[in-house]
Parts: structure tokens; sequence; C-alpha cells
């Protein structure tokens, strides 16, 4: 059985994980990121790995290779991080600093939606001819496109659905970008807004609201209005075939998803409607990012 390792880099933490040529995690470990610094921040993926092969069978010459997602702009020819606003890699060169690291040539390297997308569109096992569409609301709202087997790319910005503006009623009913009107901490600012409650998580506010305190029945109303109404965006440009939800707003509460399905009906024409049957929530959840890094290992392969 062939095997890689799958790195998930965030501004939070980062988790490794040994993965399958079927996409089985067989180990996994995480450490918490260290964004101070460029040289703390790659010791954290170093030890991330080092986590991996501890008190294990496996070892390193044992992997075909490592794949790897980071947040923000990748250049994935040169193996570089571009960009990214949540840690200190401005042109990073995370690809030269891996081989010289572990000495295992085949690396890996792109975006962290789409690498978690790429899991997700695995275990659904879309068609070779069907548009796949994965959004992730979390920290920040994005999306990855697959179509037709290939990621939809664009010049390189594709699927920024977090910058789509949406009608949002709890700026006054004025125009906001996506992610700043209802990602994770835009719904934190919001309660604190509008409820007076300070130091409250998002995943709190959940909880309140399936506890069924009545207060936060309008915020989670005019939050998931904002994700129909960017998602209404994507069904009219690309009227996917499929929709996976990630993200550990929506996949830690899995009880949006038939809220989202009905406010985005109210928006869609009856010749839209059928992507409403084909949405769903990840099952790999928190894991997709480190799977579907080891997994991209061997497409390398194939080619």
């Amino acid at each position: 059985m062939k095997k890689a390792i799958g790195i998930d880099i965030g501004g939070t933490k980062v988790a490794a994980g040994i993965i399958s040529e079927t996409g089985e995690l067989l180990k996994r470990a995480e450490v918490k990121s260290d964004p101070s610094d460029r040289e703390k921040m790659f010791a954290k993926v170093v030890e991330s790995v080092e986590q991996v092969f501890e008190d294990s069978t496996y070892s390193l010459v044992d992997m075909e290779g490592i794949g790897v997602g980071v947040p923000g702009k990748v250049d994935r020819e040169q193996g570089i991080a571009v960009f990214q606003n949540n840690l200190p890699w401005a042109q990073f060169p995370v690809t030269a600093r891996l081989r010289e690291q572990f000495g295992l040539q085949r690396i890996t390297i792109d975006n962290d939606v789409y690498m978690a997308a790429f899991a997700e569109w695995k275990a659904a096992q879309a068609k070779s001819d069907e548009t796949f569409v994965y959004v992730t609301i979390s920290t920040g709202i994005s999306c990855s496109i697959i179509h037709h087997g290939s990621f939809f790319r664009g010049a390189g910005f594709a699927g920024e659905l977090g910058l789509i503006p949406v009608l949002s009623k709890a700026v006054g009913q004025k125009m906001e970008r996506l992610e700043s009107a209802s990602a994770g901490p835009a719904i934190e600012k919001l309660v604190h807004k509008e409820l007076q409650v300070a130091h409250l998580k998002t995943k709190d506010v959940f909880e309140r609201y399936k506890d069924g305190a009545s207060e936060y029945q309008p915020i989670i109303d005019d939050v998931t209005d904002n994700w129909a109404q960017g998602l209404y965006a994507i069904s009219c440009l690309l009227d996917p075939h499929k929709v996976v939800f990630g993200g550990s707003v929506i996949a830690n509460n899995p009880f949006l998803l038939d809220i989202i399905k009905e406010k985005l009906k109210s928006y869609q024409i009856p010749e839209q409607q059928h992507l409403l049957s084909h949405m769903s929530i990840s099952m790999i959840k928190q894991d997709n990012g480190v799977v579907g890094a080891g997994l991209r290992v061997f497409e390398q392969n194939k080619k």
C-alpha cells in the first residue's frame, strides 16, 4: 500500500498525517502554529511531521512524497508560498525547504482550500463530466471548483467566494463582502454589536441558537441569508452538479444545511433547484486538508 505525508498549514494550527493511496488517514498529528516568525513557523511544520512518525511503524523511506496545503496565493510550479494574511511566509520556498529537511524529492504544494476540495471530490465520487464545488465556511469563506476532473483556477484567484458582495441586513442593508459579513469572526462581532455580548465564540452562538434563545434567531437568519446570496452567485455562474460544505462553522453545525437550502431555494428559479438535492456537508470534516494534500502526491505520480 502506497503512502504519503499530507500537511495542512494554517495560522492557528499545523496538521500532518500519513495518507494511503485510497485516502485513508493512517496517522495524524497536530501542533499549534507560531506565526510570529518565518523560521519559527517552519519549525512547527517540521514538528508536526516528526510527531506523525513518533511511536509509529512507518518511516520517511516508506513515503511516496509530501503534499502541502498553504493559505493564500501559491506558486505551485516553483513551490513557493507567495502571500498569506495569517502567516509570515511571503515568498517562502516551502518545497525547497521541505526537500532539504526530509530528503523527499516529490513535493506538491497548493492552496489549502484546493487540497481540501480534492479530498472532498474524491470522497463524493463525482463523475468526470461534472462540475463540483467545495465551499468552506470558517475563519474565512472560500470555494474551490473542480470541472471535468481538473481545478478551475482562472487567472489564479478563482473561488474567492468570500469577496462576493451581498446585501447584508447586519450592516444596515448595505453591500458587504460575504466573508466580512458572515465568516466566523464576523458572526462574533455581530453578536457583540447586536446583543452586547462580548467574548462569545462562534460555536457558542450556534449552541445558544440551538438551545432556543430567541435573540439569536435574527442573527442566524441574517448570516444564513448572506451565505445563500453567495451560493446563488455560484448557482447562476457555474450551475454545479454537487456542492460540499466544510469548515468548522458548518461542519460542526449540520442543521445549518437545511436553512441554507431553504433560503437558496427562494432565490433560485425552478430550473436551478436540482442543486438543492446535491448539497451536503463534509464527511471528512477537519481532516480534509491533510487527506487532500496526501492524495495529491499520488496524482502527481500519475502525470
